[in-house]
């Protein structure tokens, strides 16, 4: 049920204080506060008046904006005060339930593999270990453990089968009114926007606005739009506000600001609070051994270790998805996940929820590709404790949507519907001639959304998408690039005849520009 908007506007407000009350944020203004009373220029009078203007001039007001500007861009509009918290997490109760089936398939996966390997979830390392550990931390790439019989929990191409079996119960036997003429695979009614209201959206991306990525517009010569475009970023930067470098990336970053813009649009400074917590993760990694390890380590070896434009970043991958694994902050964000953390019990207490601990630590189970999430951000943070934190902030915001089915319209299965609909509007044609020769377009696209693209895209195409991830705070870009790219390679689809043809067009995607597809994709496609 929908809020009178002043109802909402108090509820938003009473979370955000709540969740403010018990940050660092808070005890620093508190004691910013103490701080001052010591100051000249500050009256007893005019108390309260003189230590607003005093933290608004010492910048601490910039602060405390940037951190409420952030909760509201992650956490979700708050629903009726009735409302159960399941709601919270996703409203429609057949997608609630498929999460939570396809949740007990992947634990039991894991568990399988426990009994295989005749391994533990969990065990303390040996002091010899933890020794040996620490002193090769930055270097555990050098390290070639027998990893042959782990595998990964479950693929891209496994989760797709899910999504394709989903179905509304409400609707038996397809007679879903205006979805009937749908022939993509997902099969689920949801709402997603046509080109008209993505052309809005995403209307900083038009074809007579400057952009970052396109080197020959006709409007403006690209490198005066740059030189003004950096001249500008340095501002947004000296003023330090999340809400004008949201606004700024759309357009793109200049790769020497990208950095410090993606750190205030996510409002992580790295304070020395956030280094010591880091250190913590790491010393729990170095003290016990996971399952999850294992996959996290395979999975490095299988994905990132073969690729040319990341290999070279193994050992902070390493580094930074194992101290992930232990990070119980990153539970937060089950509240507005459709997904929930799965459970262990100690030896012999099945079932007693007091001996009940989530595992891993974090509640994320690693799948196949998953370190390719932080491979990217390596290009852009070279200090452990800072591109930490910024990829826990990245997954918290939008990776965990690629992997949890929900009806967000961020969410994988939004997507895919998005994806699917573009094809069939726009280009029915190459859809349905690929839907005859048995190559559904989105087996092919599936992989690359629920990466985020990353190992497809040359790195600094790469970036560039990413910059308008961040800067509309939205993954649907995500779809409207993968239309794009079918879109782009459509004369050489035509003449495929199978699956596998299909896919060896598309198979390599490294020299593709991004900038220059979307907009001719958003803009120039007669609607």
């Amino acid at each position: 049920a929908m809020l009178d908007p002043d109802r909402g506007l108090s509820l938003t407000i009473a979370r955000v204080v709540q969740r403010l009350q018990g940050s660092s944020l808070h005890s620093q203004l508190e004691r910013q506060a103490r701080v001052s009373l010591h100051r000249p220029e500050i009256k007893l009078e005019s108390l309260k008046e003189d230590i607003k203007e005093f933290l608004k001039t010492s910048g601490w007001e910039k602060k405390l904006q940037n951190a409420v500007y952030s909760e509201l861009n992650v956490f979700p509009s708050p629903c009726h005060p009735a409302a159960p918290p399941e709601h919270i997490k996703e409203p429609l109760a057949y997608m609630r339930k498929a999460q939570g089936s396809w949740e007990k398939r992947i634990l039991k996966s894991l568990n399988s593999m426990c009994t295989e390997l005749n391994i533990p979830l969990a065990q303390k390392r040996p002091v010899n270990e933890q020794k040996e550990l620490l002193n090769k931390w930055n270097e555990m790439g050098t390290d070639e453990p027998d990893l042959s019989l782990f595998r990964p929990v479950y693929a891209p191409k496994d989760f797709l089968e899910v999504l394709m079996n989903l179905r509304n119960p409400n609707y038996e036997n397809g007679e879903q009114p205006s979805f009937r003429n749908h022939l993509g695979l997902i099969q689920v009614p949801l709402k997603v926007k046509d080109i008209p209201e993505l052309k809005e959206d995403f209307s900083e991306l038009g074809l007579n606005i400057g952009q970052l990525g396109i080197d020959d517009s006709a409007q403006v010569p690209p490198e005066f739009f740059e030189n003004e475009h950096v001249r500008v970023g340095q501002k947004v930067l000296a003023e330090q506000d999340s809400a004008a470098a949201q606004q700024y990336v759309r357009q793109g970053c200049p790769t020497a600001l990208r950095a410090d813009l993606w750190a205030l649009i996510l409002n992580i400074s790295n304070q020395p609070e956030d280094i010591l917590y880091y250190e913590q993760l790491k010393s729990n990694v170095i003290q016990h051994d996971l399952l999850v390890d294992s996959l996290i380590y395979k999975d490095v070896k299988l994905t990132a270790s073969n690729d040319d434009y990341y290999f070279v970043f193994e050992d902070y991958l390493y580094q930074v998805l194992l101290c992930f694994s232990r990070d119980t902050s990153v539970l937060e964000h089950f509240a507005y996940s459709s997904a929930t953390p799965p459970k262990s019990y100690i030896q012999g207490k099945l079932g007693m929820e007091e001996y009940a601990v989530f595992y891993p630590p974090n509640g994320v189970i690693p799948f196949h590709g998953f370190s390719m999430y932080v491979a990217p951000l390596c290009f852009l943070y070279h200090e452990p404790s800072k591109l930490y934190q910024i990829f826990r902030e990245m997954y918290v915001r939008f990776f965990f949507r690629l992997h949890s089915i929900s009806s967000h319209p961020s969410g994988i299965v939004s997507l895919c519907l998005l994806f699917e609909t573009l094809l069939q509007t726009h280009l029915p044609q190459l859809f349905y001639h690929l839907r005859e020769i048995g190559a559904q377009p989105l087996r092919i696209s599936f992989k690359w959304m629920v990466r985020a693209f990353s190992g497809y895209l040359a790195t600094d195409q790469l970036l560039l998408l990413w910059d308008r991830i961040l800067g509309y705070n939205s993954l649907e870009i995500l779809a409207v690039l993968a239309a794009a790219v079918f879109a782009f390679r459509a004369v050489n689809l035509m003449e495929v005849t199978s699956l596998a043809a299909a896919e060896a067009v598309l198979a390599d995607l490294s020299t593709l520009k991004v900038m220059p597809l979307l907009q001719i994709f958003l803009f120039a496609t007669v609607t």
